[in-house]
This record gives C-alpha cells, structure tokens and sequence, in this order.
C-alpha cells in the first residue's frame, strides 16, 4: 500500500490516447479507453483477483427517489465505505497490537496467586532417613495466598524494541492516510468516467436526433423528385448506426455508474443523479520544484516509508544491544499457612543483573537479519523518491498535453458542426447527395468523442497531480475550483 502512487500514476489516465484522431465506427461503436476502473490499479493485487479497493461495504436503506450525487459526496461516501480502506483501518489495529507487545518488555507484570494443598511427602525423596523415624509426612495442609511482581529496570535491547513498535504504528497510520489518498483518486475517476459517459450519451442522443431529422428530409425531397432512392437508405443506414451507438454509450454508462456505486459504497440497487458535470478549469499554478518541495512534506507512503525505516534502525539497535546485560526486579508478598485463618505474611525480593555470556548465534542472526532490512528499507525509500518525481513530472507533462488536447478538441468540434451544418445547407439546394452529409455526421459524432476524451483526461491529470503531492482531496479540490 505505500507505493500505490507508482501504479496510480500509470493508470487509465492516457490509455485512451492511442486512438488519436481515429473515427468511431457507426457500426460498432468503439469503447471509451477510460472504462477501465482507476481503481482496479489502485492497489496491488494477486493476478486474478479483485482489487478490494473496488468494492465496498454498502450502508444505508434503498431510497425509491434517486439521490443527486456530487463528486464530493462520493469522495466522502467512498472514505467512509471503500473497503479497501476498512480493510486498511483493520491494519492498523493490527499494528497497535504489535506496538504493545513491543511496549510489554518494559512494563511491569503483576499477578496473583491463591493455592489450598493437601499434601503428603516422603523425606527419604529428599535424602533424610533416620533410624526409627516414619520417613512419611503428613497428610498436612498448606494454604498460600501471595501476590507476585516483576519489572526491568534497564534493559535497551526492550527499549529499542518499543520503540520500533512506535515508530512501526506510525508507518502504518501513514499508509492508512496514503489509503485514502488512493480511494480518492480512483473514486474521482470512476466519477469522472460517469461524467464522460453521460456526456457521451448525450452528445449520441443529438446526433440520433440528427440522423433521424435527416433521413426524414432525405425522405421528403426523393418524394419530391429532388434526390434519388439511395440517398434515402443512406441517411437511413447512418440513423440507425447512431441509433446503434447511443444504445450502447446509455449502457455503458449504467455500468459505470454500477462501479461507482460499488466503489463508495452505495447499494448497487439504489439509483442516482451526477449532480456535477466536472468541466474545463485553469491548471493550477505550480512549478515542478515547488510540487517537489510539498510532496516530499505531504506524501504519506513517503512518510510512511521513512518511518518504517526508522523502526528498522531500531529494531537493528535492538538487536545489537542483546549482548548488554539488563536488571530486573522480582518480589511477591502474601500469607501462607495451614488455614486461610492460621496464616502469616511472608514476602521476598530480588534484584537480578543478567549478563549474557552465550545465546548460541541468536544474537548474531538477530543483528544480520535487522541489518539486512535497514539496507531493503534504505533502497526502498530511495526508489521511492525517484518515483515521486516521476510521479510528479508525469502528472505535470500529462496535464499539459491533455490541456492542449482539450483546446484542439474544441475548436475540432466547432468546426465539425460547422462542416455538418454546410453539408446539410448544400444536400437540401440539391448540390451534392447525403454522403457528405453522413461523412460530417461521423466527423461531428468523432469530435465529439476526441473533446469528451480529452476532458477526462485532462481532470484525472489534475487528480493525478493532487495524488502526486499528497492530500489528494483537498488538493483535487483546489486543483479544480470546485465541481460544478
């Protein structure tokens, strides 16, 4: 979990951009790249298996009204239900366990202990046998009520170890924090994928809509002698090929919104709205060495990794100080008697240097072993600060290529319709047939298609880069004005 950033990065963001310019078949429309779940590589995963980053623990009843859901209302809902990040909460109760097992070496044990003994002893067991003396003692009763103590008094290699615990909680507070990190840029995604895939069904209903109106005129004017017959199942091929596509873009994104509901938390069942449509907004003004500065501060996997190196050095001090002696004190106090009611008190106490003299290499293992993942954690965190810059400068070059791509992509569009609205004016005077008319059709529902694209594309870069720095809520927020 603290090297999510490293495969977020490499995500669905670009997979998309293969596609370049390439026109949308109005046979079979071509699936967007972005339908590929952010989330599904949020996280590493066994092969074959399901990301748990993807599903979540669904809370709340089923309203017959569909609920109007805004991105921040995902976000938070996916933090509260995601249940990778329940899963990762249960971490660091794990760690807490572990940090007062570390902290035990150094407490004080108290117990108590009450015994009532009949017994019956033999002293020739013991090497007394006198002449004429029955060797058999007793039956006699022994009753003994105490109560014992213990505690260290100095001992490092305990100390060391506590603090390992310590510094081995925080590492995992750090990766619970980089957790929700992760499940806010993937849930971002998946909703910015909805957002695409309503847009994609409303840019196919208009161009159905359009088809139709223009197989209607094709109609109208081969009644009036104007165009010939095969005009008419030309225009009636295209509408059906439109017809065809928003079919298939409205149930994409039924499946779509199925993954966000799932991912939040959400009863699969339960309909709703997206109350926002996350649209174009400036980047954000930052340099690639401020953003550098900030996530070094922020990042949580990087915090945490640091810390996990931290407890390895302890746990190596540890380790080495095995061969130190220690103190320890040990006394008890109770009574003891033949009955509860005939008894006195009696007590001891000790204090106790233990020197280590042999342990037979366990001390030696101990010390190669701690040392040996000091130098993994030690490479480890490196990478990962290589990694981080890469991160970074990755987000920054894809923010601003997608940034341009969305103003291309606009002005394509523009004149797409442009190019649509002259071939209609020029099929109508009876200049051309409709196969211009169909070939700006396509061009329009493309355009349409490359503008979507490269508006999501543009949002998850600016995701990217929140995730990039640290803090990826607060900073996507930010980044993007707010969603409206």
């Amino acid at each position: 979990m603290n090297y999510c950033a490293l495969v977020v990065s490499l995500s669905v963001l670009y997979m998309f951009a293969e596609r370049g310019l390439a026109q949308v078949s109005p046979a079979a429309p071509e699936t967007p790249r972005e339908t590929s779940s952010p989330l599904q590589v949020a996280s590493p995963a066994p092969p074959g298996a399901r990301s748990p980053f993807l599903g979540g623990v669904p809370a709340g009843p089923v309203s017959s009204t569909p609920v109007a859901l805004s991105l921040a209302d995902a976000i938070a809902r996916g933090l509260r239900q995601n249940l990778g990040l329940t899963l990762g909460k249960e971490g660091t109760r794990t760690a807490q366990a572990a940090r007062w097992l570390a902290r035990s070496g150094l407490l004080p044990n108290v117990f108590a202990r009450v015994a009532d003994s009949p017994m019956q002893i033999n002293l020739q067991a013991y090497g007394f046998s006198l002449p004429g003396v029955n060797p058999i003692v007793g039956p006699f009763n022994v009753f003994d009520a105490r109560l014992y103590a213990t505690e260290t008094l100095f001992n490092a290699s305990a100390l060391h170890t506590a603090r390992s615990g310590e510094q081995n909680l925080q590492a995992a507070e750090y990766s619970y924090q980089d957790a929700r990190d992760v499940v806010v840029l993937g849930v971002t995604g998946l909703y910015l994928q909805a957002v695409s895939g309503a847009a994609r069904v409303d840019a196919a209903r208009a161009q159905f809509t359009t088809a139709e109106a223009l197989s209607r005129r094709a109609a109208d004017l081969k009644s009036a002698g104007v165009v010939p017959g095969i005009d008419v199942l030309r225009a009636q091929v295209e509408s059906q090929a439109q017809q065809q596509r928003l079919i298939f873009y409205q149930n994409e994104f039924e499946k779509q919104k199925l993954s966000l509901a799932r991912a939040i938390g959400m009863p699969v069942s339960q309909e709703f709205t997206l109350a926002d449509r996350v649209g174009y907004t400036p980047p954000p003004s930052m340099t690639l060495d401020e953003g550098l500065k900030h996530a070094f501060e922020s990042r949580a996997d990087y915090r945490s990794a640091a810390a996990q190196l931290s407890a390895a050095e302890s746990t190596l001090r540890a380790a080495r100080a095995e061969r130190l002696p220690s103190v320890a004190v040990d006394g008890n106090y109770g009574a003891i008697g033949a009955r509860p009611w005939n008894s006195h008190g009696t007590f001891s106490a000790e204090v106790a240097l233990n020197i280590p003299v042999f342990q037979a290499g366990r001390t030696r293992a101990d010390i190669l072993q701690a040392d040996s993942l000091v130098a993994e954690r030690r490479a480890a965190i490196e990478d990962l600060r290589n990694g981080i810059e890469q991160d970074l400068r990755t987000a920054f070059l894809d923010l601003g290529a997608s940034g341009r791509q969305v103003q291309v992509a606009q002005s394509a569009l523009e004149l797409a319709g442009e190019q649509l609205k002259q071939s209609e004016d020029r099929f109508a005077a009876g200049v051309t047939n409709n196969i211009e008319v169909v070939q700006a059709q396509e061009s329009v529902a493309t355009a349409n298609e490359n503008y979507i694209s490269a508006l999501f594309a543009y949002n998850f870069a600016k995701a990217s880069l929140a995730r990039a720095l640290g803090g990826a809520e607060k900073m996507y927020l930010q980044f993007s004005g707010g969603a409206h």
